[in-house]
């Protein structure tokens, strides 16, 4: 499906927020990077799928309106074999709302976590936002704004005015960070935010670091009410 064909389901079904998969398929559409993943219906595709991708691999509910996985218990990472996958399938099904289905995730390995987001202004329409993601970025706020459309130069001078910078060049034995793998991610936010005027919200957090590469692991995006 399209993104324009995704965000049409969703509204048509009175969906406030689009599922993970589904906003990664949106992002990515648009040159963010996002984690390899699949959807299972039950234990035995979960396994299956995580056998596809690579263990080892985390496992998440994955639903519409389903914005805080892992408070509900929704989350399990680390999972090494087929039979750690069935039974962490067990335990997420006996949680899921209705409707909801497995996402099967690769593990994304990094120490290095970054944010990108969006919020839509009344004034100024579609704003991105990078920073310092992971569990401290409400705490830190380390972050900087752009208006959309964000240009790659944009991009490049949003990473170099967060305090945080160091952390993208070489850093305790890490590779400097794909600064241009980087822009491309925030101009994806916001060209997506531009090219549906239905998304208010757009929240990428964290975009991991894995080696040099930031991949998205997690994403919502949230849709107008009216």
């Amino acid at each position: 499906m399209t993104p324009a064909e995704i965000i049409k389901q969703a509204r048509a079904h009175g969906a406030r927020t689009l599922s993970e998969h589904q906003s990664k398929q949106v992002l990515a559409a648009y040159g963010v990077p996002v984690t390899a993943e699949r959807l299972a219906v039950d234990a035995d595709t979960a396994a299956q799928a995580a056998a596809e991708i690579g263990f080892p691999v985390a496992l998440k509910g994955n639903a519409p309106d389903l914005a805080h996985k892992t408070e509900a218990g929704l989350v399990e990472i680390g999972l090494t074999d087929a039979d750690a996958v069935r039974a962490a399938a067990a335990r997420l099904m006996a949680k899921l709302p209705p409707g909801g289905n497995l996402l099967v995730q690769e593990m994304a390995s990094g120490k290095r976590e970054f944010l990108i987001g969006m919020a839509r202004d009344d004034q100024y329409g579609p704003c991105v936002t990078f920073g310092l993601g992971g569990i401290f970025a409400e705490a830190l706020g380390d972050t900087v704004l752009r208006l959309a459309p964000v240009s790659a130069r944009e991009a490049l001078a949003m990473m170099d005015d967060i305090r945080a910078k160091a952390l993208l060049g070489p850093y305790r034995g890490m590779a400097a960070v794909d600064r241009k793998a980087l822009a491309r991610a925030i101009i994806g936010v916001g060209a997506a935010a531009l090219a549906h005027p239905e998304i208010a919200e757009i929240d990428v957090n964290p975009v991991i670091i894995a080696g040099d590469r930031p991949v998205a692991v997690d994403a919502l995006v949230v849709l107008k009410t009216d």
